[in-house]
């Protein structure tokens, strides 16, 4: 009996003496998880994170894909013409004796600018104007002769013809003198005047320029690639830099010929009286040459290149999904696409060069 009692307190001794302190035991286990958690860290890079459940979500920015109205513009650059912007010439050759036009006066068609010296063709306008008074008076006095069956009919022709000769040469002398007045031709605008009393000039010399600035066209050459595809009638914006300003309107005119040496045609457009409008000012013509009303329009900066083709990023569940797309035409960074993508997909914009296949996102 008592070896047994010994036996039992040897045994309830020593399991006394190998219990451990519970701080100690703490310790040591929280070395070991450390030790596991570099282990397990330094196998995730070098297999890599498989799983995307588990991956850090990438921010981004998305869009709903949506039906819009996509317009593909041709620009081309032209100016404002004015149709009526005449250089007013002098019919007849003298010294300028008097000018009744300024720069900036508005005139009428007709009007007398300029007077040219016509004072030796009025000296013979008297003159023969005198010989007419006699021409006339013998030619009556033969008239009532012959009338009265006196006299021959040689006499009443000849001073019938030199009459008639005097009053010819009167009016050929007026209408040159009406040669010696420069007129314009237009109803406008005096925009240049080099003219003044002394100066020598000479026909088909211009020195006065007239411009009709309530009827101005803008103007451009059009390459004949284009030749199918603009045509009168076809929507066009145009915008003035200089000014700034920008019309929307239709082309007016295209002309049905290409220009041998441009290899281009020319289109107009009327332009609406204003102020701000000058001729030979800057015009840029944004012809619509290409419109689609029920188009998907997406940034051009979402669209990513391949060695397979272009494609996007399709935002589905939180999860990146590579879209391959095929695209038509672009315009001011948008562009139209034409088949990989339909209404309502959230398409990733911004941070989606970024991305691999398969990253989570969040948004």
């Amino acid at each position: 009996m008592k070896r047994i009692l010994f036996i039992m307190a040897i045994a309830f001794l020593a399991a006394c003496g190998n219990k451990k302190d519970p701080k100690a035991e703490l310790a040591d286990l929280k070395k070991q998880r450390t030790e596991l958690d570099a282990k397990i860290l330094k196998l995730e890079e070098t297999l890599g994170a498989s799983d995307t459940t588990k991956a850090v979500a990438k921010d981004v920015d998305v869009m709903d894909v949506a039906e819009s109205n996509f317009k593909n513009y041709l620009e081309v650059q032209g100016k404002i013409d004015a149709e009526e912007n005449i250089l007013v010439t002098s019919e007849a050759q003298g010294v300028v004796t008097a000018v009744y036009a300024k720069i900036g006066q508005n005139v009428r068609k007709g009007q007398v600018l300029a007077q040219i010296d016509d004072k030796v063709l009025r000296q013979n306008i008297a003159e023969l104007q005198t010989q007419l008074t006699l021409a006339t008076s013998l030619y009556n006095r033969q008239k009532n002769l012959w009338d009265q069956k006196i006299g021959t009919e040689v006499q009443f022709i000849s001073a019938k013809t030199q009459k008639e000769a005097a009053e010819n040469r009167i009016a050929t002398l007026r209408s040159q003198i009406a040669m010696y007045k420069i007129k314009s031709p237009i109803n406008g605008t005096i925009d240049a005047m080099d003219l003044k009393v002394g100066d020598a000039v000479m026909p088909g010399l211009s020195s006065i320029r007239v411009i009709n600035a309530s009827n101005l066209k803008a103007k451009a050459q059009v390459a004949e690639t284009y030749a199918g595809r603009v045509n009168q009638g076809d929507q066009v914006n145009v915008v003035f830099p200089d000014v700034p300003d920008s019309l929307m309107t239709k082309i007016n005119f295209a002309s049905k010929t290409i220009d041998p040496a441009s290899r281009s045609f020319e289109v107009q457009i009327n332009l609406p009286s204003n102020k701000k409008y000058r001729p030979n000012m800057l015009a840029v013509l944004k012809i619509v040459d290409y419109q689609n009303p029920k188009a998907l329009v997406i940034p051009i900066s979402a669209v990513q290149k391949s060695e397979s083709g272009e494609f996007v990023y399709v935002a589905v569940n939180g999860i990146a999904k590579k879209t391959d797309i095929k695209t038509g035409k672009s315009y001011e960074g948008k562009v139209e696409v034409l088949s990989g993508l339909k209404v309502g997909d959230k398409l990733i914009t911004a941070g989606a060069q970024n991305l691999n296949a398969d990253d989570a996102v969040k948004f």
